[in-house]
């Protein structure tokens, strides 16, 4: 038996990702975002509401910056997420959170965020659905802790979450289930 839920933004998992630019007075601006991700080799696609400062931020400088939050971070990037910069002049100090600015992009790393992706804007695609974001990747940093001793990015050390949509709440990452390309591949001699 099933249950009919109409039109719903019911995708699960769904990323929680920080969008990082900076305001037209070079103070950080950061937001959470989930709707959007990799899109091709080297871009991001951001669905974003086109009244978010930092859309004013992307158009203005033409780069951001784009992190996967840990969980150590959770309480600070969920107030990123609720609280708008329109309204609230200080919202990144109030986090307690750190920023250096990136050496390739116009944009903040933030310190704590284990991965981060330097992107440049590409295009701005104004859609009847939304405004969408087309960046190219400039470069990914990821901090030593996260990387396996062979200096690759190890996900299960990332230490993230994920955001259901559905029911409001986040979700750890971490756990290893399968390999890609392998896990199920001996159905293919079936």
């Amino acid at each position: 038996m099933t249950k009919n839920f109409g039109v719903k933004p019911y995708l699960f998992p769904m990323p929680a990702y920080m969008i990082g630019t900076y305001n037209e007075d070079n103070s950080v601006d950061v937001m959470m975002m989930a709707w959007g991700g990799i899109c091709a080799e080297d871009m991001v696609a951001l669905n974003l509401e086109s009244e978010h400062k930092t859309v004013k931020n992307l158009k203005l400088r033409k780069a951001f910056t784009l992190a996967v939050p840990s969980k150590d971070t959770i309480k600070e990037s969920d107030f990123l997420g609720i609280a708008s910069s329109n309204k609230m002049a200080d919202k990144f100090a109030r986090t307690g959170l750190h920023a250096e600015r990136s050496k390739l992009v116009d944009a903040p790393i933030i310190t704590e965020y284990p991965l981060t992706l330097e992107c440049e804007v590409i295009e701005m695609q104004d859609q009847p659905y939304g405004l969408r974001v087309l960046g190219k990747i400039i470069n990914v940093l990821a901090s030593e802790k996260v990387l396996d001793e062979n200096g690759k990015i190890d996900a299960g050390k990332l230490n993230t979450f994920v955001f259901d949509q559905m029911q409001n709440h986040y979700y750890s990452i971490g756990e290893k289930t399968g390999t890609a390309w392998h896990t199920g591949a001996d159905l293919l001699k079936k």
